[in-house]
């Protein structure tokens, strides 16, 4: 079990935000890349377990792809420091710039890393590793973009996150995708506009905290223990809400950024962009849908003593996080109309 009372491990989560912090209200470039650095000594910390081998090769993993990612970085803010004393960017500097972030989020194409260290966490580093981490990346990525090239890796990132997550066992696993396939979303949205991206953010991390939190008290890591356990039936309608609310279904809350999002794209006249977004969406609901409607019509007799007890005060927040997915879009409308 995560003992998130453990003096170190609080410690750690302490300057894990704290570096965030640091990196995005900086005013050099030097002083994000320390920020950045901070950030990965203090996550390390928290993802390795010497009890598991998983863990550990998983830290191991994540601090090699993260040094390599900081290593450009800071190379890249040399070259301009040296080399460019007028601060007029060329657009190599941006793209290498804007690659070292996209690696330190694992988006696509540096994505290979990303599944196969979510595959090692308990869910609690995994939800960090989704959200948190991302902030300072993309924060840092808007400050100088090179619009082709992100428009390009937007696409990227919308299709493989959808297409990766089709042939996936592992809940974690699929998470991610889901993740590299909402960081396309994410990218999209902070190249809008900031207030947008908090938002989008935001709301991403409501529903993404709701699922890790649902997997880590059932216990959940791969697609078949839904089938096979005999849950409460509402603890399997609560998950097929959230994961639709995820999909960005209407009229769940998670459709009410993606919405903001595709309507700024067509007043754009960005319409091959709307059109991928809206198919890879459709795909990302199915593999959702695939797995709620597979745990809900699979009934195992010979496993009927088997039955899960959740703790009462656990199942209350659930019923909440999930009558707040389905009244979103209502509760929505008072708010911003």
């Amino acid at each position: 079990m995560y003992n998130l009372f453990n003096s170190n491990k609080m410690f750690f989560l302490f300057i894990l935000f704290f570096s965030t912090l640091i990196s995005i209200s900086s005013n050099s470039w030097f002083g994000c890349w320390i920020g950045l650095e901070i950030n990965l000594l203090s996550f390390i910390p928290l993802i390795s377990n010497s009890n598991n081998l998983f863990s550990t090769e998983a830290s191991l993993k994540y601090f090699l792809t993260q040094s390599i990612a900081s290593l450009n970085f800071l190379f890249s803010i040399l070259i301009k420091l040296s080399l460019m004393k007028n601060f007029e960017m060329n657009n190599f500097l941006a793209i290498m710039m804007n690659s070292s972030m996209l690696m330190k989020m694992g988006s696509v194409p540096f994505h290979f890393w990303f599944p196969n260290i979510i595959e090692g966490l308990s869910w609690l580093n995994s939800f960090i590793l989704m959200t948190w981490q991302k902030i300072t990346p993309l924060i840092l990525m808007s400050y100088y973009m090179n619009n082709y090239f992100i428009n390009i890796i937007i696409i990227f990132n919308i299709i493989i996150g959808a297409i990766g997550g089709l042939n996936q066992t592992s809940l974690r696993k699929l998470m991610a995708f889901s993740s590299i396939n909402n960081l396309g979303w994410m990218i999209m949205s902070i190249s809008i506009s900031e207030t947008l991206w908090i938002f989008y953010f935001m709301m991403y991390s409501f529903m993404i905290s709701i699922m890790c939190f649902f997997f880590y008290i059932l216990n959940m890591y791969f697609i078949n223990q839904l089938f096979i356990n005999n849950m409460n039936f509402l603890i399997k309608i609560n998950i097929l809400i959230n994961f639709l609310s995820l999909g960005g279904l209407p009229p769940f809350i998670g459709f009410f950024p993606k919405w903001i999002i595709i309507n700024f794209l067509i007043n754009n006249n960005m319409y091959l962009m709307t059109f991928i977004f809206v198919m890879m969406s459709l795909i990302m609901l199915f593999f959702y849908i695939r797995i709620s409607y597979s745990a809900i019509m699979f009934n195992y007799m010979k496993n009927k003593w088997f039955k899960i007890y959740i703790k009462n005060k656990y199942f209350l927040i659930i019923n909440f996080f999930s009558f707040f997915s389905i009244m979103g879009m209502i509760l929505s409308t008072l708010f911003f109309y």
